[in-house]
């Protein structure tokens, strides 16, 4: 669970209603590994709430982003991806398997660019919320395959 917390106390923190699907919900993604899909979540979950429809899942995922529980991982990638690592991060995404990594800012080189410092204003007036930086290129594996 997030920083210790229950599940039913992480949403009353976020201030979201418990119900048993988003509690298995929750815990399925917190076993998946990486920035998992609706679609992936939807496979997972459906094995132990065999009724459950991909809408319900987009729609409690999209809550989860809303409220704070998960953040969206790029509003790019193409599908929606969420995040379930909280600490400071940046993603190495493969332009061939489009596979997203987590990369800590420190090992790209950067002094002072993470996920979380406190909320700046840009001399334009732009308020940062959050940096995330994207490293587009070519994964290992798909290196080792074009040998």
């Amino acid at each position: 669970m997030q920083d210790g917390l229950t599940f039913r106390a992480l949403c009353a923190e976020h201030g979201i209603a418990v119900t048993h699907q988003r509690q298995v919900l929750y815990e399925t993604m917190q076993g998946m590994h990486g920035h998992p899909s609706p679609e992936e979540v939807y496979a997972s979950v459906k094995q132990r709430i065999p009724s459950i429809s991909l809408a319900t899942v987009y729609k409690n995922i999209h809550l989860f982003v809303q409220s704070g529980v998960l953040r969206e991982l790029s509003m790019h990638h193409g599908t929606l991806r969420v995040e379930m690592n909280k600490d400071p991060h940046h993603h190495l995404v493969c332009s061939v398997c489009k596979r997203v990594t987590d990369v800590e800012h420190d090992e790209l080189g950067f002094d002072r660019l993470g996920g979380d410092e406190p909320r700046m204003r840009l001399a334009s007036g732009f308020v940062v919320e959050r940096v995330s930086v994207d490293v587009i290129g070519v994964c290992s594996a798909c290196q080792a395959q074009a040998n």
